[in-house]
């Protein structure tokens, strides 16, 4: 029998052969059938649950390809930060917080941009003021920095002698005292490390509420980018029978040696979880002027960023790991940064030639390409490698981008339309919690280049970097699935597919580009279940 048939609507396929149909069957966790509403109504039988859409639009499941899923559901609990515009209001928040939470415990939070305050750094003082009788760590909206308290900076034991390991940096006053601001992963784990761990299946429990709201943004899908924690997390929820999102779980480069161990290959595991790609990073973020650059930044001229990963060692790994079955994936943000990484892929790609491994056997990605040099510009395509960007990355930083990089290198930054003219493949993410989840904001980012309130102006920021909602949609669809090895099964609305699919209020082609913030999600269905809406 047919599980479902949904009718009287606009179905967009995205397959070529036939992109558009108005009803859709649906067996087995698997499209039946697509169709005009007569033909699909006639496979109906008795037990057959019929969903009329009354003209709404159905889109094959939404899949944001950049996200860290642990640290977002968690940070759902945390003191948010994000969006805050002064220090004070940040201390308000965190003063507020204190209150509630018992002396001695942690208080965590994110999101907080000292650019959007215009001024410096804050302290690990500022913090002591509001929060004496607690450790604090509130991790910056880049997720590349942390501010701490003097507390925290105790119980870590940092003091003038500590030092931080390669490609990271404990910020100090003239002094030598640390501030209480660690700038990348090996200065903030000094501290981090001592914040009680959530077990497997708390991490389950904080991840099912964050999935939920997934749901209502219409997500059927991501694609993780966390540590192993959030693996152990998701599989917990997989044998609960709770797991309602498809994921791809990359894996960082410290458990490298455990994977080649076990002989772990891309794609192990099934079509709710699976093994991605090697991550690695190459440099910081823009927001701790950490991303590493081939021009000093113009607000900062002795400072061309961090190197987190020098260019020997991420070959060697990216080598290894393609060796042995894995492709690579690769942060960089800063131009520095993705020339080096486009380097490293170029000699992997010379070893995969020489060992007779073909390109679409390992989908190496470089994740953000947020500021590249023009001459690096084609490179991405030439090596077949997948630019995982995120448009609402631009509407964010646009100011701190021109202050940083100034007009002309920030033309070529967050600029997914240059990769698309050269043939990459583009596939969208958020980078949520460092970023807003939602892949409606993102689409309407990408087409507009504007943010919610209309800044930076009608044409919105650099205008050339615009893509279509077409281009948009593929990126959050096709392309994710592409990326994730499940072309085959996965990204289209035809036969045989897999049946998630999101439904919304209104057809996104259709309506004026600063009227996609407003288009709402109806339902949400993940193999063949609703798991948001009305239908739900």
């Amino acid at each position: 029998m047919m599980d479902y048939i949904l009718f009287n609507g606009r179905i967009i396929t995205l397959d070529e052969s036939y992109p558009s149909a108005s009803a859709l069957a649906v067996k087995a966790g698997r499209i039946a059938a697509v169709g005009d509403t007569a033909s699909i109504l006639s496979l109906a039988l008795p037990d057959t649950r019929l969903n009329n859409l009354n003209g709404r639009t159905v889109l094959p499941g939404l899949v944001d390809a950049h996200v860290h899923w642990q640290r977002f559901a968690e940070s759902r609990w945390e003191v948010n930060l994000d969006g805050v515009r002064s220090k004070a209001e940040a201390l308000e928040k965190v003063a507020a917080r204190a209150q509630s939470t018992p002396p001695g415990s942690w208080i965590t939070g994110f999101g907080w941009s000292h650019d959007l305050w215009g001024e410096a750094f804050p302290t690990a003082r500022d913090l002591d003021a509001v929060a004496p009788a607690h450790l604090v760590y509130l991790r910056g909206r880049s997720g590349h920095n942390a501010w701490v308290n003097s507390a925290a900076l105790r119980l870590a034991g940092i003091d003038r002698d500590t030092g931080a390991s390669k490609g990271a940096e404990i910020v100090r006053d003239a002094d030598g005292e640390a501030t209480g601001i660690l700038l990348e992963w090996g200065a903030m784990a000094l501290v981090s490390r001592h914040i009680p761990a959530l077990s497997a299946e708390q991490i389950a429990d904080v991840m099912r509420d964050a999935q939920a709201y997934a749901h209502s943004l219409g997500m059927t899908g991501l694609h993780d980018f966390d540590d192993q924690p959030c693996l152990a997390g998701l599989q917990v929820m997989r044998e609960r029978g709770e797991l309602g999102l498809r994921v791809l779980k990359n894996v960082n480069l410290k458990y490298l040696d455990s994977m080649l161990h076990m002989g772990l290959r891309t794609g192990f595991g099934d079509d709710w979880l699976r093994i991605g790609a090697l991550k690695l990073f190459a440099d910081g973020a823009i927001g701790a002027h950490t991303a590493l650059m081939l021009e000093p930044y113009t607000d900062d001229p002795h400072n061309l960023g961090l190197v987190v990963t020098s260019k020997v060692e991420m070959t060697e790994a990216a080598v290894r790991a393609t060796l042995a079955g894995l492709p690579t994936t690769i942060h960089a943000i800063g131009d520095r940064a993705v020339r080096d990484v486009l380097d490293v892929f170029a000699t992997v790609r010379t070893v995969e030639a020489q060992r007779g491994i073909s390109w679409s056997a390992r989908r190496h990605r470089i994740e953000h390409v947020q500021c590249i040099h023009p001459d690096d510009a084609p490179k991405l395509a030439e090596l077949d490698l997948i630019a995982s960007m995120q448009p609402i990355h631009a509407t964010s930083d646009w100011q701190i981008a021109e202050r940083a990089w100034g007009l002309t290198r920030s033309a070529w930054g967050y600029n997914p339309r240059v990769q698309l003219d050269y043939g990459a493949q583009v596939a969208f993410g958020s980078d949520a919690p460092y970023d807003q989840l939602g892949i409606m904001v993102g689409i309407h980012a990408a087409v507009t280049r504007r943010r919610a309130d209309g800044s930076p102006g009608a044409e919105g920021w650099m205008p050339a970097a615009k893509v279509t909602v077409d281009e948009a949609l593929k990126a959050y669809t096709t392309a994710p699935a592409y990326a994730a090895g499940m072309e085959s099964r996965l990204g289209r609305l035809i036969p045989t597919y897999l049946a998630d699919l999101t439904v919304l209020d209104a057809d996104p082609y259709e309506v004026e580009p600063d009227a996609l913030l407003e288009v709402k999600v109806i339902g949400t269905m993940v193999d063949g279940q609703w798991m948001y809406g009305e239908w739900a």
